[in-house]
This record gives structure tokens, sequence and C-alpha cells, in this order.
């Protein structure tokens, strides 16, 4: 990617990911939420929204718009509004908070919060969608990898349509029976498209081409990822209809929902495959952190979908460690991971792109310390098993401190993204090349541009 145009506001939105990663894992060490309320309260939502709207949500659309150049070789249109949507996004989510906040009754706030939160969140989401969908419709044919990002952005405004109509009926501004059936038996639905099928399907397509990327390995269009693709786009079509059959009242969607789950794990397997087959056929043998980190977070997502089509596990304290391992094994676990090296890697064209050629430049993985760095990932996994086996078994406890301890690997790890955007661990000699460009924590160079 030397000389690609990088992404004015990526950064932006991986900082404001970051801190509400940890702001998330915080309020879980100090109690407030599930388990230590029950899964539908307030406090409950408060930590599940900041860690899927202000966390993933965040990392993935600022992800997107450096990578859906890279997947279809064209620019963003309208990149300009990047950092519109990114403020929406930021104040939508904290009127939602503050919505959900009033509805627990912890402080006197007013309930009206909830629907504007809704609403700035549609707008912020909408406003974002808009952007991509308007860049990959100018590319077409698809190629695979943006395909899934397109079903992906249909998952999000699905989604985003539907968190909408809850904030409208849980502060009571609506009353109708269509949503409030839709609040009783949607919930499940909701949770599908935003992190099954925004999160997870946008972040299959992105990860195809960063693992052939950072692996050196050729892009080939397999029958099994078309396969994945079909998949993956059928269960959210059956989600979809499922949510319209409980706006009805039409018996059978639960059986549409089961049957998205098996779809959904027949993709992730298909989707297994290929990444085994671009892992056989790299050229760089040694794989670095970013790729072995990745695939832990690939194989607790096989497991947590595997286990999640089991009937008698999706209710109760079984169902809530199985969500926990798919957000925080496979969602967080591949977002940390992939964050790790995209940090170092644009820091590095940023930095080194326009003198690339005419001085001595480090590599790229000179600006990361992979030892210290393994044992970051390591206590994370770990942290993340023993805080869903103790979900499990209804040990609050040890489930604070296993958070506790993910705690402390995210703000080790977020280090680590500091320390490689201040060019800290460059070997001095190589640092600072005459022309070389220093980048700013998470804020674009006024004179850097790049976003039409």
């Amino acid at each position: 990617m030397p000389g690609a145009t990088l992404s004015r506001w990526t950064m932006s939105y991986f900082a404001a990911a970051c801190l509400m990663l940890v702001a998330g894992q915080g309020l879980m060490v100090a109690g407030y939420g599930y388990p230590f309320a029950d899964i539908s309260a307030p406090e409950t939502l408060v930590v599940v929204h900041l860690i899927a709207i202000g966390w993933l949500s965040l990392l993935m659309a600022g992800a997107l718009l450096q990578f859906v150049p890279v997947l279809i070789a064209r620019p963003v249109i309208g990149g300009r509004f990047a950092m519109p949507a990114l403020l929406l996004l930021l104040g939508g989510l904290g009127c939602l908070l503050g919505g959900f906040v009033a509805l627990s009754g912890a402080l006197d706030l007013p309930l009206a919060l909830l629907p504007i939160g809704g609403v700035m969140l549609l707008a912020g989401f909408g406003l974002f969608a808009g952007i991509l969908a308007v860049t990959l419709l100018s590319a077409r044919p698809l190629p695979l990898p943006a395909r899934f990002v397109a079903t992906g952005l249909a998952a999000l405004v699905g989604a985003a349509l539907i968190g909408s109509a809850f904030t409208a009926t849980l502060s009571g501004f609506t009353e109708s029976p269509l949503l409030d059936r839709l609040v009783a038996d949607g919930v499940a639905l909701h949770a599908a498209l935003g992190l099954g099928g925004w999160l997870s399907a946008t972040a299959v397509g992105v990860s195809y081409r960063l693992f052939s990327m950072f692996l050196l390995a050729p892009e080939v269009e397999r029958s099994t990822s078309r396969a994945a693709w079909w998949g993956a786009s059928l269960a959210v079509g059956l989600v979809v209809v499922a949510v319209v059959f409980v706006l009805s009242g039409i018996f059978g969607a639960a059986l549409l929902f089961a049957a998205a789950l098996l779809l959904t794990l027949m993709a992730v397997m298909l989707y297994g495959a290929d990444v085994l087959h671009i892992y056989r056929g790299r050229k760089r043998k040694q794989a670095e952190l970013n790729i072995c980190a990745s695939f832990a977070a690939l194989g607790l997502c096989a497991i947590s979908i595997l286990l999640l089509n089991v009937p008698s596990l999706r209710s109760g304290n079984m169902v809530a460690a199985v969500v926990y391992l798919f957000v925080f094994g496979w969602l967080t676990g591949l977002g940390l991971a992939q964050l790790y090296k995209i940090v170092a890697f644009l820091t590095w064209l940023e930095a080194y792109g326009p003198v690339l050629g005419r001085a001595p430049v480090p590599r790229v993985q000179d600006l990361v310390d992979e030892r210290h760095a393994l044992i970051l990932f390591r206590l994370y996994y770990g942290a993340v098993g023993i805080a869903v086996l103790s979900l499990a078994a209804g040990t609050t406890g040890f489930f604070r401190m296993a958070v506790a301890g993910q705690l402390l690997s995210t703000l080790c790890l977020i280090r680590e993204f500091i320390r490689a955007r201040r060019l800290s661990i460059v070997p001095a000699a190589l640092r600072a090349p005459a022309g070389m460009v220093r980048p700013r924590l998470f804020l674009p160079l006024s004179a850097f541009q790049g976003d039409k």
C-alpha cells in the first residue's frame, strides 16, 4: 500500500473506540451491569452499548474508511463527512447512555435522551453507511471482500432502525402494539444484526484482504469464499424476515433465527477453511503476532457459534457466557489483534511514506515490540476464558477479577499503540530522516489531505 491515500479520521475513530472499550470494561470491574444486575436492566444496556457501539462499531467504521478503498482500488467518495458522522455517533451514544441511566433511576435525567440518542445514532450510522454505499456502488462489480462489507452495511442499517424503534418505545414517547412486540421478542434479532451481520460479516470481508496482505499470500476468490458470503448474506436476510414476522405477529421467527444460526455456522467453517488456505499459501514464513492473535479469535468465533446452535444454551447464564465469548473472544480479540498491526502500518505509511526511496527508513516491524505484546495477548485471551467460565458458573467474584485482567491487558495494548504512533520503539538512527512526517496521536495533520 505505499503511496495509498490515508483516511484522515481513521485514527480518531480508533482513539474514541479504545476509550469506550476501557470505559466498558471498567464499569464491569466496578460491578456495574450484568451479572451484577439483570441481563435486561438499564445498567446492563449501558455496558452493552458502550461495547457494541462505542468500541466495536467505531473501530469497524474507522477501519472501513481506510480499507474499503484498498478492497475496491478506488478512493472513498464523501470522506469529508467522516468527521460529522463520528460526532453524531459520539453524541448519540452519549444521549443513549444517559437515557439508560435515566431508566435505571440512578440520576434524574430526562427520558427524552433515549429517542434523541436513537435519532442521532441512526443519522450517524446512516451518514457513514451512505459514504461507503456510494463508494461501493461506484466500483461494481464488487470483489468478494467488498461484498461482505456490503452485507454488513445492510445489517447495520437494519440494526440501527430497530434500535431507534426500541428507544422510542422504552422512553414512552411512542405507543404501538407492533413496537411492543418488537421490544418483547426482537432483542436477539437486533443483537444478531449488529454483532453477527454488521460487525462479523464486515470483519470477515476486511480480514480476507488483511490476511493476504500481511501474510504475503495470493488473493484468490475460491468457491468456498463465495459460499461463505452467500451463507452470511442469507443468514442476515433470514433475521430481517424474522423481524418482519415479529412485527406482524406471525409465528415462525424463532425457526428463522435458528436457521440463520445454522447458516452462520456453515459460513464460519468455510471462512476458516479459506483462512487456512491463505496461511498455507503465504510467502511470509513466520506469521507475525497480529496473525497469530487473530487466529485465536477465529477459533473462539467458531466455538461460540457452535455453542449458540445448541438450543439448550440459548438461555440464562449460558447464553450470556457464549455471547461474552463471541464479543470479547472473537470481535474484540480480532479487533485488538488487527489494530496492533494496523496502527503501526498506517503510522509507518504516514511518517515514512513521503521519504521512501530517498532515505533509510525502518521496517513496519520496527515500530512495535512483539515479544512484549505477545504476553499481553496471552493475558487478554486467558482472562476472557476465565470470565466466560465464571459467567457460566455464576461466580461474580471470579468474573470481576477476570475482567480486571482484560482491562489491564487492554490498557497495556493501548500503550503499545501509542508507542507505535510516537515512534518510540524505532531505532534512533532511523527514527527521523529528513522529510519524514511526525504523526499526531489521533487527530489528522491540518496539511494532510486525502479525503474528498
